[in-house]
């Protein structure tokens, strides 16, 4: 088990004291210069810490509190930082302070890496010589001053990961209407509704850091009555956006601490945005950073230390998938299937009544299927305090209740490309733009390879995934065959599908192995990086057209 780790500990001079990322090199060499030097006053006994108010240093123990709390910090930045002076200095730091520090403990690194489903020999360091991801890599810790997990696992596609830090980096620190404190507090909200205490805790500490009020880090009833006012909508979209309608946005215009349309846009993005990443981050099992549960002070040869506890969902158990893959889950298999659609591609082409029962059949079939379930719940305190109504989870749009009557969403009608794309632009501008390009990316990225088959048409597997992911929101493609779900997603691979998306926070290791025999671990974070932007879109495209029947 990874040292016990507390949102309400974390020290934000700690952190700015350590700010490195600073644009230019000679920036960066001033501040670890000066990081040098006033560590070497305090392990001489010299100086006041920032967070001491400079009294009430009794033989130097605040200082070396201080600098404990330093260390895994500076663990983390001299192991993943895509600089190679910060992490060099930041290494001979450490040395020093082993060294002169009495009674400061130097952790290590759990050896889980940055995730606990690939192993971190198959995935590329921070200090990459491949020069796409290392220049994503140096952009994301120069905004961040942290390279985080989540962006080496997507660095296996580095087109997308220069995307997905653009839109992040514009919702959470470019201008916008909302304050910075409200966007981290909103992503934090997001991320709980998942139990994903990855996010919880990287945004907690962001909160402080952009001068939020830590009180609010108490739990929802300490935070402003407006930010409160989001819980509803927060919760439908993530589990049924199908439920949310015009009278819900009406509730935030509306009366005492109201949103703005701006601002609701924002923090709508905002919402689906977390919900969607927890998706990605629980489907490729992301290990907690360094400085948040990934180090231990104790001895290599402890039971289980080399075993980071489960931080990426709230609970480490879980329920299974089949274990007995069926012989249809293999990459043969999927080549054949895919070479039986493309032949009968010349066969006469279906009315839209046979179109509109293949849907149906795909819908009925998905709602049958029975995800992982857990055997006993596991949540932390940290994640709970902001959770509301926390039974709501996903049902089935095929089993909604009948008398709400909820068609299904005719993407014919409103679509992302016809009218939500313009609205997201015209109340928030250029995140339209920003949200075009990943949707894009993740839907037509290939590299025409399946495991290690080359030459490979893969649209028509990556047509299915995205499109089945619409379908469990209640989403229809009036122009898509359906016919071509059932073809080319094994039920296996279904179940995956809609455990990644629906409930991310109960799967587990061998949920991950078990499916897609024969891809690459690159191909199964592209599955995951479509599950995360179909997800996003669908809640989108449910929020925006409540916003537009609001508007008119």
């Amino acid at each position: 088990m990874a040292d016990v780790y507390k949102l309400e500990d974390q020290n934000v001079d700690v952190l700015r004291f350590l700010y490195v990322s600073q644009s230019s090199a000679k920036g960066r060499a001033e501040a670890l210069e000066n990081i040098q030097t006033a560590l070497d006053s305090w392990l001489d006994g010299y100086g006041s810490p920032p967070n001491s108010g400079g009294a009430g240093i009794l033989n130097g123990l605040d200082r070396r509190a201080f600098i404990q709390e330093l260390v895994p910090d500076l663990l983390r930045l001299s192991l993943t930082c895509p600089l190679d002076e910060v992490r060099n200095k930041c290494k001979d730091i450490l040395t020093e302070v082993k060294e002169r520090g009495p009674g400061v403990k130097v952790p290590r690194a759990l050896k889980c890496g940055p995730s606990r489903f690939i192993p971190a020999s198959e995935i590329d360091p921070a200090d990459t010589t491949n020069e796409d991801k290392q220049m994503v890599f140096i952009e994301s810790f120069l905004q961040n001053n942290r390279l985080e997990n989540l962006h080496q696992v997507m660095g296996y596609h580095p087109r997308y990961l220069e995307a997905f830090v653009k839109t992040q980096n514009y919702l959470l620190r470019d201008d916008g209407p909302l304050p910075f404190p409200y966007r981290h507090y909103i992503a934090l909200m997001a991320a709980a509704r998942h139990q994903c205490v990855y996010l919880v805790r990287l945004h907690a500490q962001e909160f402080l850091l952009q001068g939020g009020d830590a009180q609010w880090l108490r739990g929802l009833e300490y935070a402003p009555q407006k930010l409160r006012n989001l819980c509803e909508v927060n919760n439908i979209l993530a589990h049924r956006p199908w439920l949310l309608n015009k009278n819900h946005i009406e509730k935030l215009t509306r009366g005492n601490d109201t949103w703005s349309l701006s601002e609701m846009m924002q923090a709508l993005i905002i919402i689906a945005h977390f919900h969607s990443l927890c998706s990605f981050i629980m489907g490729c099992g992301l290990a907690p950073e360094i400085d948040q549960g990934g180090c231990t002070t104790r001895n290599a040869s402890s039971s289980g230390d080399d075993e980071s506890e489960d931080y990426s969902s709230d609970s480490s158990v879980g329920g299974e998938m089949n274990a007995n893959v069926l012989e249809e889950d293999s990459l043969e298999s999927l080549m054949q299937r895919m070479k039986e659609l493309t032949e009968s591609t010349h066969e006469e082409e279906p009315t839209q009544e046979e179109l509109l029962k293949r849907f149906e059949l795909v819908e009925n079939q998905s709602s049958e299927i029975s995800v992982p379930t857990k055997e006993k719940t596991s949540k932390k305190e940290e994640v709970l305090r902001f959770v509301t109504n926390s039974d709501f989870t996903y049902n089935d749009f095929a089993k909604r209740a009948p008398g709400l009557d909820i068609p299904t969403f005719r993407i014919q009608d409103y679509s992302w490309e016809d009218h939500a794309f313009s609205l997201a632009n015209r109340l928030y501008s250029d995140i339209g733009n920003l949200l075009d390009d990943r949707f894009n990316i993740a839907f037509n990225l290939t590299y025409y390879t399946m495991g290690d088959i080359r030459s490979v048409d893969t649209s028509a597997f990556r047509q299915a995934i995205w499109y089945y992911i619409h379908c469990m929101y209640g989403i229809r493609h009036d122009d898509y065959d359906y016919a071509q779900v059932n073809q080319l997603l094994e039920r296996n691979l279904k179940t995956y599908i809609k455990t990644v998306c629906c409930f991310p926070e109960r799967i587990t290791k061998k949920d991950y192995e078990g499916v897609m025999k024969g891809f690459k671990h690159s191909e199964k974070v592209h599955v995951n990086m479509m599950i995360t932007e179909a997800r996003m879109q669908a809640e989108l495209l449910y929020a925006l057209r409540a916003v537009n029947h609001y508007m008119t």
